[in-house]
Formats: C-alpha cells, structure tokens, sequence
C-alpha cells in the first residue's frame, strides 16, 4: 500500500552548498594559489575585494576542515531548510556567512593580521545558533568526548569557549571571532523574522 505520510521537502540548498564546496576544494586541488588570491577573505587592503565576503565561505584549508563543516551543514542545515523554505534558509545562511567576514575584518585591522580566512564555519555558527533557538531541547552529541546534551546548552558552551579562546588568543589559526560573527547573524535573522511575525499579528487584530 502508498505511504500517506506526507514527504519531507528535499533541503536542496543545503545540497547545492555541499556539492559547491566539494567542487572549489577540488580546484583548489589543482591549483590553490589563484583561487585564494580572488576567493579568499583577505583583510582590508590590497587583496581585499567585496565579494571575497561570500566567495571565502567556499574555500577550505584541508580535507579534515572541509569533512567537518560539511558534515555540520548536512546535520543542521537539511533539517532548518526544511523548516524555513529555501529562501528563508539562503538568508539565514549568507546573512551568517558577511556577519562572520565582517568580524574577522574587524579583527584584522585591530591585530594588523596578515592573512586570510577561509571556510563556511560562519555559516555553520548561524546555523547552529538557529538550530538551538528553534529546537532547543534536541540531543546533539559531541564527537570528541561522546556526551549529549541539549541543543541550547551544547551552543551556548561553544559560543562561550569560542569566546574565551578568541579572547585569550589560544589555538591560533582558527578564526575564532568570525565563528562569533556567524551566531550574531543567525541571531539577528531569527530576531528580525520574530519581529515581523508580531508585527503581523498585531496588524490582524
């Protein structure tokens, strides 16, 4: 007998971005140093171009970089994509993505740091920040150790060590403040829809 559970939407989006970055670290494979020079987020400067505050989304430092943000893309991405439309999905999303680009060039000029930023890990944060705020109460469970805990719980520690490390300057390398950047965008998407929702409601009454 036909199944009469409706079926999930396909989250494409989410599918589009992890087949995009797959394809760019494979061109980067071949020759890195010209796809860094435009796709890069360089500091302000002279290599510094505007669309370098979405192109760097797509570029990757490893093949371990590359697995672990694609991986949280597909876990948290598929399932908010399907929430929110792909539209509203593409906005949360890039939205995360300048947001984060936006913090690390802050970062750069106060340290006077020289190099660039690669990496959807922005993106990630402002999915993961949604992720938390819409379902809240969803087992994650972290790889290295294997604990679960509650999705509002599991980002709220993240963010406070991301915080901590980006302050301390501990594990250089890793851009911690555009990981920030990335939940202050998610936040700032999901608090700007909530506003129109009320908004709207107000105007039916």
């Amino acid at each position: 007998m036909p199944s009469t559970q409706p079926s999930r939407p396909t989250p494409y989006l989410t599918y589009s971005l992890i087949a995009a970055c797959i394809a760019v670290f494979l061109l980067q494979s071949v020759d890195p140093r010209p796809v860094f020079e435009l796709g890069a987020l360089w500091p302000i400067g002279e290599h510094f171009a505007p669309w370098q505050l979405l192109t760097y989304a797509f570029l990757h430092g490893g093949i371990n970089h590359l697995l672990f943000n694609m991986l949280g893309i597909y876990m948290f991405g598929a399932e908010l994509e399907r929430v929110f439309g792909t539209g509203r999905f593409a906005l949360l999303y890039f939205a995360s993505v300048v947001t984060a680009a936006l913090a690390q060039l802050a970062f750069g000029l106060y340290t006077g740091s020289p190099n660039p930023t690669v990496g959807a890990s922005g993106g990630l944060f402002g999915l993961l920040l949604a992720y938390a705020m819409i379902f809240p109460k969803r087992t994650i469970v972290l790889l290295i150790p294997p604990i679960p805990m509650p999705a509002w719980l599991f980002v709220s520690l993240y963010a406070g060590v991301e915080l901590y490390l980006g302050v301390t300057g501990t594990l250089e390398g890793i851009a911690h403040f555009a990981h920030l950047g990335g939940l202050v965008g998610g936040f700032a998407v999901l608090m700007f829809w909530r506003t129109q929702r009320s908004r709207q409601l107000r105007d039916r009454r």
